[in-house]
């Protein structure tokens, strides 16, 4: 029997806690009635449970065979404060919060994981379940790490999973390397002197200069980084004046800067504030800049990448398992587990992304087929890590 015939059987169960998870969303640090759903389910199979890890987080412990070598599995819990536009009966009840980044799945196979390792125990070592709040910009993962989650339940390594709609359902894209990028903002304040619309000469126009930082922050990645560094700087926000006649007297800009490597970010971050500072001096504006450092670039350790990558093949053939799948310049907070432990972080296929089914969209919804795949990949991940020599 298959990896994923063997967890078959727990198809219908999860779907109906993946579906009321769905109706039912949460908001970063707020996955109270989540992570207790977590927590019964976890001690109702007999599992060491603890709650209340960096806020709402759950850490289960299942223990097989005699060795002392221990992984940790991590799923994310929360939602987005999106309003859902599905009308399928496990629609999100909560209006202006859904699950629009599969993390009601993400917590579903990991669930369904924890029940496969429990019966089974065919695997030599501890393996640490650990359901994460506050992926969702908030940082739930260093608040674990602040309550001493690696110091709590000593691992060797910590993988985390995450769909990912426009590839096959089912099927696994695992990176050597960057797999996701750093997440920084930026706010940015000119200051000129107010103005009649058809005086400018009497005012200071912190507009021009506003516009023109646009411009001259594009070149910060076509002419500063090396052509083989990948970078993105982009102002998404520009608020300047009130009326058609008046020049206000400030521009206010916000944006974000995404890269894959610490070298690169020092990089864009310095030349973001020359550039600033340059615009504010030859437009006689004042400058006031704020650059925010959020998620670090998630970065796959190889020789956890490459036993992730067998441990798929395993379970779906080699066929439908890629390595050499782009990396994304979304963020993710998992990035904070790799700083403390070799890990990997992989995507699984969650079908066509047809019809708005995409991540962050109020139209996504996580696909049910892909549950089995998902928990028998947890299982023998588990099984081929511990297993591996050190």
């Amino acid at each position: 029997m298959s990896v994923i015939e063997s967890v078959r059987p727990l198809h219908g169960k999860l779907t109906a806690i993946r579906r009321d998870i769905h109706a039912h969303p949460e908001l970063a640090f707020e996955e109270h009635r989540t992570a207790e759903l977590v927590a019964r389910h976890l001690e109702a199979l007999g599992i060491e449970t603890h709650r209340g890890i960096g806020g709402t987080g759950v850490v289960g412990v299942v223990r097989g065979g005699r060795s002392l070598r221990a992984i940790g599995l991590r799923a994310d819990m929360d939602a987005l404060p999106i309003t859902e536009r599905n009308t399928f009966a496990h629609k999100s009840t909560i209006q202006g919060c859904m699950h629009a980044c599969g993390h009601d799945g993400h917590t579903t196979m990991l669930l369904g994981a924890a029940e496969a390792l429990a019966t089974r125990k065919d695997f030599d070592g501890t393996v640490y379940l650990i359901f994460q709040p506050a992926e969702e910009g908030e940082g739930g993962a260093p608040a674990m790490i602040a309550d001493g989650l690696f110091d709590r339940f000593p691992m060797e390594a910590v993988l985390g999973m995450h769909n990912w709609p426009g590839m096959e359902a089912g099927s696994f894209a695992i990176h050597s390397g960057p797999v996701m990028a750093s997440a920084d903002r930026f706010d940015i304040r000119f200051t000129g002197v107010g103005a009649h619309a058809a005086m400018p000469h009497l005012g200071v126009d912190p507009v021009v200069a506003g516009a023109a930082f646009v411009q001259a922050a594009q070149t910060l990645v076509s002419r500063r980084l090396d052509p083989i560094d990948a970078g993105v700087v982009s102002v998404t926000q520009f608020h300047a004046g009130e009326a058609y006649n008046v020049i206000p007297d400030r521009a206010e800009l916000c944006g974000t800067v995404r890269t894959f490597a610490a070298e690169v970010r020092d990089r864009l971050e310095r030349g973001l504030r020359q550039v600033a500072e340059g615009i504010a001096a030859s437009h006689g504006v004042q400058l006031a800049f704020e650059y925010r450092r959020g998620y670090p670039p998630t970065i796959n350790t190889a020789d956890e990448a490459a036993l992730c990558a067998e441990a798929a093949r395993a379970v779906v053939g080699p066929e439908r398992v890629f390595t050499d799948r782009r990396p994304s310049m979304g963020a993710e907070d998992f990035a904070y587990f790799l700083q403390e432990r070799p890990g990997a972080y992989v995507w699984i296929g969650n079908g066509p992304g047809e019809g708005g089914c995409t991540l962050h969209n109020p139209h996504y919804d996580f696909n049910d087929e892909v549950l089995p795949t998902g928990v028998a990949y947890w299982c023998q991940l588990a099984r081929t890590l511990l297993a591996a020599s050190r």
